[in-house]
């Protein structure tokens, strides 16, 4: 079997049994565990990134509502920089889950706004905040979106879906 037919072979029973393990694919196909393993580690995840960051309370249902459209969504731990955090992840969106902080939102959008590297990732903030000088400042901050908190999820996959079809043509 060569290496295409093989790779679509281990995909398959990976979609059908998720839990799968090399071992039984291997098992399956009749092939080396070595061999399942190197192929598996050549395998990229080709969805588009979102990366959340922020001290917000939502962090949970964002990533929950974004991922039934299909994306990669990442939650980062809070001790992480923000351009680390973007430079260890390469998101094609940054998600600030604010709450009420919104200064440190602005902050690290600022930050990206400002790096020679990131200035192009598009940032979305969702805040507690709805009244209009705290959007005015986020965007003043240059963010791309500001969503307020409840938010409602399909609001908030077009929204995501209208800023990655925009800056990823």
């Amino acid at each position: 079997m060569n290496n295409k037919n093989l790779d679509h072979e281990i995909l398959k029973l990976i979609e059908a049994q998720p839990e799968i393990s090399e071992m039984e694919i291997a098992s399956r196909l009749s092939v080396p565990e070595e061999l399942v393993k190197a192929r598996i580690s050549n395998f990229n995840d080709t969805r588009q990134k979102i990366l959340i960051m922020g001290d917000g309370s939502s962090a949970f249902s964002i990533k929950a509502t974004l991922e039934t459209e299909n994306y990669n969504v990442v939650k980062v731990p809070g001790g992480l920089s923000s351009l680390e955090a973007v430079k260890a992840e390469k998101p094609d969106l940054v998600l600030l889950d604010t709450g009420f902080a919104d200064l440190e939102g602005f902050k690290i959008c600022k930050q990206l706004r400002t790096s020679s590297r990131y200035w192009w990732i598009p940032v979305m903030v969702l805040s507690e905040k709805g009244e209009v000088k705290n959007r005015v400042e986020a965007f003043e901050s240059g963010v791309d979106d500001y969503v307020t908190m409840p938010f409602n999820p399909v609001e908030l996959r077009a929204r995501v879906g209208m800023i990655l079809k925009r800056t990823h043509f």
